[in-house]
């Protein structure tokens, strides 16, 4: 039961940060609350029946901007608590990406970079430099929080680009070390080369921004604004201009989208059946990790086929590459 309420908090405090300000109880989920309450501390029973219940104002008073439910199904408060009556896993609920509550940040223009002469080091030592000096990126972070700019080898073939940081990307510093860029290490060691060969980077360079909570801490994360994207692209594209990967790999649709246009695919599926190119170079669009992940919380089967169409596409980048592939690695994720 401990589970299945820390999943309600985690939910709820992801729809506090989309802006909703109030969620329908009925009162079959009251009750269900009480049974619980009842059956795990029946010695404060009364104690509890004797409080008065503090139930929000109806719905229509105060409207929730949300799906309709289907009559006489339960509502999402209701699917946790039985679950957690009968000892079953807590009900799987598709998470959304949070919406932004405003437009984002008004910025200037993208800026003008030309790179330093110099060997490879130095040109990326000075963009580093120029990217977490930054006054505009600087700007959009929070207190103890940092500036995240691209790692990896400066020789590398393959460049992987994400959208933007998360909670922990703009911790460490470092893009892709969260859940989702742990299992992308994984995939990544599975084409045969390790993280440090390499190069992983985000079109954004800061965590784009929500309300915070009461505890100053922000839940949940929104997509980039277009124009957040554009005042960042240039240092994604000097980074490009630096490394020279022979290929480029966009995770998720909205890091596709920021490379090649919003027009450019409907979705990452159509986006997935051909090489695109930027700036000269082919690029591949595949899943986010964190889509991945997201599956293996569906089933198990859900989760198979969405790494190995994953895989599919790292092996297409792998050929395009020059790696070698062996019959094991063709048969990854089977």
């Amino acid at each position: 039961m401990r589970a299945t309420l820390q999943v309600l908090t985690d939910e709820l405090r992801r729809l506090k940060a989309a802006g909703v300000k109030t969620v329908p109880v009925s009162e079959s989920a009251l009750e269900s609350l009480r049974r619980v309450i009842r059956a795990r501390a029946p010695q404060s029973v009364a104690e509890v029946s004797a409080r008065p219940a503090r139930v929000a104002e109806p719905v229509a008073a105060a409207p929730v901007r949300s799906a309709p439910r289907d009559a006489g199904k339960p509502s999402l408060l209701e699917q946790y608590v039985q679950a957690g009556e009968r000892g079953a896993p807590a009900p799987v609920v598709p998470v959304a990406k949070a919406k932004p509550s405003h437009s984002g940040p008004a910025l200037p223009p993208s800026p003008e970079l030309t790179l330093p002469a110099g060997d490879k080091a130095t040109q990326w030592a000075w963009l580093r430099e120029r990217v977490l000096g930054d006054r505009v990126c600087t700007a959009q972070v929070r207190e103890g929080k940092k500036v995240v700019f691209g790692v990896g080898s400066l020789d590398a073939q393959i460049m992987f680009i994400g959208e933007a940081p998360g909670a922990d990307e703009e911790v460490q510093g470092e893009p892709f070390v969260g859940p989702a860029g742990q299992l992308l290490t994984k995939m990544i060691q599975a084409m045969g080369v390790g993280r440090d060969q390499v190069y992983i980077g985000n079109i954004l360079n800061w965590r784009p921004q929500l309300p915070v909570g009461a505890d100053g801490v922000q839940y949940g994360n929104r997509e980039p604004t277009p124009e957040e994207m554009e005042y960042c692209l240039p240092f994604l594209r000097a980074q490009i201009e630096v490394v020279k990967p022979a290929v480029i790999v966009a995770l998720g649709a909205t890091a596709a989208k920021g490379l090649l246009g919003v027009q450019a695919f409907r979705t990452v599926t159509e986006a997935r059946s051909r090489w695109h190119d930027y700036l000269g170079r082919p690029v591949r669009v595949t899943y986010h990790p964190s889509y991945l992940l997201r599956k293996s919380s569906e089933s198990k089967l859900a989760e198979r086929k969405a790494k190995r169409a994953a895989w599919e596409d790292f092996l297409l980048v792998m050929e395009r590459a020059g790696l070698s592939i062996s019959e094991k690695q063709r048969g990854y994720f089977l």
